[in-house]
């Protein structure tokens, strides 16, 4: 379970030793170890949820990817961080 703590980038969650946690410009990028397929990752802004991105199929499962957002995640995939 992960809950938002107001508009900004605080984070609770459980199994945090699971979760990698990564801003990028305005952005933060959440993923889970384990988490259900396909292997996907998620991207807020402002504390709201900007996209689901599917990471297998380089794809949206929810929300619209910018070429902003699609960048970054491609650059964090090239840095072994997805």
């Amino acid at each position: 379970m992960i809950t938002l703590l107001g508009a900004g980038a605080a984070w609770r969650s459980a199994g945090s030793d699971r979760v990698t946690r990564i801003r990028r410009g305005d952005y933060l990028f959440i993923t889970w170890k384990g988490d259900h397929p396909p292997r996907h990752v998620h991207a807020f802004r402002d504390g709201k949820l900007i996209v689901k991105w599917n990471l297998d199929d380089s794809e949206p499962i929810e929300g619209r990817a910018t070429r902003r957002i699609r960048r970054r995640i491609a650059e964090l995939e090239r840095e072994k961080h997805l």
